[in-house]
């Protein structure tokens, strides 16, 4: 592993002090985990006085939350911390735990360990009165993909205590939150380390008072297919969207195994008929990385055979870019040009479906609930299976409508209401 050089900064105690009572400017990339990690720390540096600012001029200090998943994300983050040398800066994220020298070749930070965060924020416990509530459940991963650089950074599975994530749910439908979303780097590990299971969290979390529901985070097919059957009955509750995030990575079985995936493409889809048979209406989004070393004209071609099988409402493509602690291949690194060509042709493929799946819907009415505001006059509202709406009124979040979808975006629809229920309460301070 990369030597971590640089001063790596003052103890976890000095470092919040550093920013007591200053005007803190932070900048978020990545995953929803690191907007999880945001959270706290904005809620930590509130209890040290400070306040958060929306421009860095504006600001006393900059804390920059990093992202080193893919290179021309790592590019990305070495240009911004340069640009922001001359600020009093900080550094947290998942780049200074196996990249601390790259860091410290453009800039001179104070270095925020993501378990300082948390640590500190077992002593603050509150949370903001946002729309959405992220809820992290888990930290690192039980995988061996070799692709994969945030499993270094990471490291292995560590669950969080049932009952930690059902005060923090709790305390975020309490604040006015009507979505709550759990995340993991894998949230069907969920337990694996402490001998529970993730359905044993979401029935517990879904006994809540409250009116609210809950978005799982991505699961790794290598172990929710090991939870199968008790995973899929966890959904028939009706705080949970009908909704699975499920990255497959590629159709080829050559190519998982090369990836150290775990799993085949048929236990893949087996998963995924599982959900289907008991919720037709379900909505699964995947991912894929395409360009990995090795892959064939043929391997591709079977990805785009299964995204036309599987007929995802949502497919995040990937350019694979060599990561550092992943590895080593044999096989030479593609060209960007194949990649993109790739990348190209599987997003194409992907749209495709998703107008296959939107065209029918076009004109319909169908029940959602408004869960977040976007903007003045207009607001995000979600379907049962998690299809986004947008509608332009300013209607509070909670609030129960019956839309008629009136245009196809290809990730969401614009929609109009035909009839309102009425918003829906937290239901603070009832008893469990």
């Amino acid at each position: 592993m990369e030597e971590r050089s640089g001063d790596p900064g003052p103890d976890t105690k000095d470092v919040f002090a550093a920013l007591a009572k200053k005007r803190v400017y932070i900048e978020t990339y990545g995953c929803r985990y690191n907007f999880g990690d945001t959270a706290n720390l904005v809620e930590v540096l509130k209890r040290y006085g400070s306040t958060c600012v929306p421009s860095p001029d504006r600001a006393d200090a900059v804390v920059i939350n990093t992202c080193t998943v893919v290179g021309p994300t790592e590019r990305r983050m070495l240009r911004r911390l340069a640009a922001l040398r001359e600020k009093l800066l900080f550094v947290t994220g998942c780049m200074p735990l196996v990249q601390r020298e790259a860091i410290f070749a453009v800039c001179s930070p104070v270095i925020i360990s993501p378990d300082a965060i948390r640590e500190a924020y077992r002593s603050v416990q509150t949370v903001a009165p946002e729309h959405v509530g992220i809820v992290q459940i888990a930290q690192g991963c039980l995988g061996r993909c070799t692709y994969c650089i945030t499993r270094t950074a990471r490291g292995q599975l560590v669950s969080f205590p049932a009952g930690e994530i059902r005060k923090k749910v709790r305390t975020f439908i309490e604040a006015g939150a009507y979505e709550i979303q759990l995340t993991a780097q894998d949230t069907s590990a969920w337990g694996r380390d402490t001998g529970q299971t993730l359905p044993d969290l979401l029935s517990d979390l879904c006994s809540l008072p409250g009116n609210f529901r809950i978005r799982v985070g991505m699961m790794n097919p290598a172990t929710a297919g090991g939870i199968l059957g008790e995973l899929v009955d966890a959904f028939e509750s009706d705080r949970l969207f009908r909704f699975v995030h499920l990255p497959v990575q590629s159709g080829s079985d050559d190519i998982l195994k090369r990836m150290g995936r775990d799993y085949t493409v048929r236990e893949f889809e087996e998963i995924v008929s599982a959900f289907r048979r008991k919720y037709p209406d379900i909505s699964i989004a995947t991912d894929f990385i395409v360009g990995f070393p090795g892959e064939t004209e043929e391997d591709f071609s079977r990805s785009l055979a299964l995204v036309g099988r599987l007929k995802p409402a949502k497919v995040n493509v990937t350019r694979y870019s060599q990561r550092p602690f992943t590895g080593p291949f044999e096989k030479k690194d593609f060209p960007d040009s194949v990649k993109k060509d790739r990348s190209r042709l599987l997003n194409a493929h992907a749209e495709e479906q998703y107008s296959a799946l939107n065209l029918p819907l076009l004109g319909t009415t169908v029940s959602c609930v408004v869960t977040e505001k976007l903007r003045a006059g207009s607001v995000m509202a979600r379907t049962a299976s998690y299809q986004g709406v947008v509608i332009g009124q300013d209607l509070p979040v909670g609030t129960e409508a019956e839309v008629c979808l009136k245009k196809d975006r290809k990730y969401f629809f614009m929609g109009s209401p035909v009839s309102r229920g009425p918003a829906l309460s937290a239901m603070a301070g009832r008893d469990e």
